[in-house]
């Protein structure tokens, strides 16, 4: 039986990412990666996502700057996509990719945009 953080953890997934994502992420058959999967549902999606301090667009938009920072565009495109689905607009996700040039530096937040710019177009929004 799953903890209760783990089911407040998946209804904020779900709610965030869509079914699409966690239909995949499900469909995993390794225990691995199900631990995994399980481990993220339940502490960052049921311990710091669910938390009522920030609205979802505003945590989309702190994520995927912190992912532009990292240049982790594996995990940058699912949140671009959350973003959009927690109330933000293309020109607010651009804006963070833009601001986090200076930050973050001209490489990190280049690619971003180029991601950003492709998942748009995947959308049909571009």
């Amino acid at each position: 039986m799953k903890s209760a953080l783990y089911k407040k953890g998946m209804a904020t997934r779900r709610k965030v990412m869509g079914d699409a994502h966690i239909a995949k992420r499900q469909a995993s058959n390794d225990k691995y990666t199900r631990q995994q999967n399980e481990f993220a549902t339940e502490y960052a999606w049921g311990g710091f996502w669910s938390r009522p301090e920030l609205p979802l667009k505003i945590r989309s938009l702190v994520t995927i700057a912190m992912l532009a920072a990292l240049d982790r565009p594996d995990e940058l495109r699912g949140h671009i996509r959350s973003a959009l689905n927690n109330g933000a607009t293309p020109d607010e996700i651009m804006e963070v990719f833009h601001h986090a040039t200076v930050y973050c530096g001209f490489p990190a937040a280049s690619g971003a945009v180029r991601l950003g710019v492709e998942v748009f177009k995947e959308l049909g929004l571009l």
